[in-house]
């Protein structure tokens, strides 16, 4: 009974070894295969968000073409967010670099928490005050003294050639910090100006204005979607910086320069979460957009118009085709 025992207990040993062996073998061929499987997956994901993207733009074009609305006036970046490890992103002219008006003061915000959290930056009540007022209600005087105090750089008269030097290569601070990020095709060196500038501003801007800030609507939707995602600096500081950027839509306003009325919230119904940074000129008109609906979706919808100004209904008639592409089942799957 021993020796029938111990063979019996034998034969059951190498059947589980036998057994395991397989298993392996088979989470070692699943594991190779679902990287394939979920490639497949996000490219088809890819492909559904894109045209969505490509409808918005078309569409748009085709509503506001009566107001000479052109391609060349248009740049949409979505990044989709329901699955927040894996963001999926499209856009139309996305990489082009356009005058982003306010919306640079998202960028110097996060420039800011940067140095801050580094130590570079002194942390007071009146830097913080600042910071507010430039997101919250996008003070230009406010981003004045944010960006002094990340560039330590002052406005004031013209200098001679080897101290405006040593004062641009202060002053462009925010762009190499940006650039070791592997941002591109970006410029985040200037105040914003309500009649300026004047002086040193004035020279380092350029004779043509060719040093003027620029912004792609990737550039912006990548830093929206790194703070959405509590990867703009840390965690803590991302959530400070969603703190700023959080817009309350309800109610009405009769400012249509309103960044919680005026913008991406005229697309959005009861229910839906808004946070945001505008920009507007007499040239142009922008937004970014971090917006979660009722139904689940979230995403980062960042949109750029130039020489429509005064067109108030294009933002947020892109809003409305991306909302209701997100509803559909085709978009959402």
């Amino acid at each position: 009974m021993t020796h029938k025992f111990l063979f019996a207990c034998f034969v059951c040993l190498i059947c589980s070894m036998s057994f395991a062996v397989r298993l392996e073998a088979q989470d070692k061929q699943s594991l190779s295969v679902s990287p394939r499987a979920q490639a497949s997956v996000a490219s088809s994901r890819a492909r559904m968000l894109q045209a969505l993207v490509d409808e918005a733009a078309r569409t748009a074009l085709a509503q506001f073409g009566a107001k000479n609305l052109q391609e060349k006036n248009l740049a949409i970046t979505l990044v989709d967010l329901r699955d927040m490890q894996h963001p999926a992103q499209a856009s139309f002219r996305g990489q082009e670099p356009i005058y982003p008006a306010s919306v640079v003061k998202l960028f110097y915000l996060v420039a800011a928490q940067r140095q801050l959290e580094d130590g570079k930056l002194k942390d007071t009540d009146e830097l913080r005050r600042a910071m507010r007022d430039m997101i919250v209600v996008s003070s230009n005087d406010a981003t004045h003294y944010v960006l002094d105090a990340l560039t330590n750089t002052t406005s004031g008269t013209e200098l001679p050639a080897a101290e405006m030097q040593e004062w641009a290569l202060k002053r462009n601070s925010v762009n190499r910090y940006f650039a070791s990020l592997g941002y591109e095709k970006i410029n985040a060196n200037q105040k914003p100006w309500c009649e300026g500038p004047y002086g040193r501003d004035r020279i380092f801007v350029g004779a043509n204005y060719e040093n003027r800030n620029k912004l792609t609507t990737d550039a912006t939707a990548r830093l929206l979607t790194e703070i959405v995602r509590g990867l703009a600096v840390t965690p803590a500081r991302s959530r400070q910086m969603l703190d700023l950027l959080k817009r309350d839509y309800a109610g009405t306003s009769t400012d249509p320069d309103d960044q919680a009325h005026g913008f991406s919230s005229l697309a959005l119904k009861p229910g839906a979460r808004l946070w945001s940074k505008a920009g507007w000129t007499s040239t142009t008109r922008h937004d970014a957009a971090y917006i979660e609906l009722p139904n689940g979706a979230r995403f980062v919808l960042v949109t750029f118009t130039t020489d429509h100004a005064n067109e108030h209904d294009i933002i947020p008639f892109i809003a409305r085709t991306i909302i209701a592409g997100l509803d559909s089942k085709a978009a959402v799957r």
